[in-house]
């Protein structure tokens, strides 16, 4: 079965053979649970919305155009999710926990490089947290997801010039939330 395509496996859920949708959340499980846990920023709530976007999915197959690909409607899917349950609440702290410790002897890392690393990873993550939804979700979409400024228009429902004047306007909100001084 993982060898059909994302069109056939759409196309024999549909008909019936619904075991085939699970091939489907074998392949996107991962780049969906990304949007999601880069959107709501805790691991638990990104699983519940994950699951949720593929049950969402499921149910929604009938609207899903086969001639396009799967996987940005899946991400879409998810993005929406998430950004409409981060309206009806405040964003939380990103867990630390994914972070690569320093070690003595770990890959020839010195401690006070690996340190500042981290740190400055811990800001970005900070910054990116606390901007608003509908900028945080062009960030997520664009710099983690690789989505080109068109996909991402089609996967927000938004102007491709309001794809760019929020990238902008993150990006600069991102510049000075690292760097006071810019």
């Amino acid at each position: 079965m993982s060898d059909a395509s994302d069109a056939e496996l759409v196309l024999r859920t549909r008909s019936g053979e619904v075991q085939t949708f699970g091939e489907l959340v074998r392949r996107y499980q991962d780049s969906v649970f990304n949007v999601c846990y880069r959107l709501a920023g805790e691991r638990r709530e990104a699983e519940d919305l994950t699951q949720e976007a593929f049950l969402r999915a499921f149910r929604r197959l009938a609207t899903y155009d086969e001639s396009r690909p799967f996987g940005p409607w899946m991400r879409r899917l998810a993005a929406n999710l998430s950004l409409n349950r981060l309206q009806r609440k405040t964003p939380t702290e990103l867990p630390l926990e994914d972070e690569q410790e320093w070690a003595p002897g770990h890959a020839g890392e010195m401690p006070e490089p690996a340190a500042m690393q981290r740190e400055r990873a811990a800001a970005v993550r900070r910054a990116i947290r606390d901007l608003p939804a509908h900028y945080r979700a062009v960030i997520e979409l664009r710099h983690y997801q690789g989505m080109s400024y068109a996909e991402i228009a089609e996967a927000l429902t938004m102007p491709l010039s309001d794809v760019k004047s929020h990238l902008y306007r993150a990006r600069k909100q991102l510049a000075q939330a690292l760097d006071p001084d810019v």
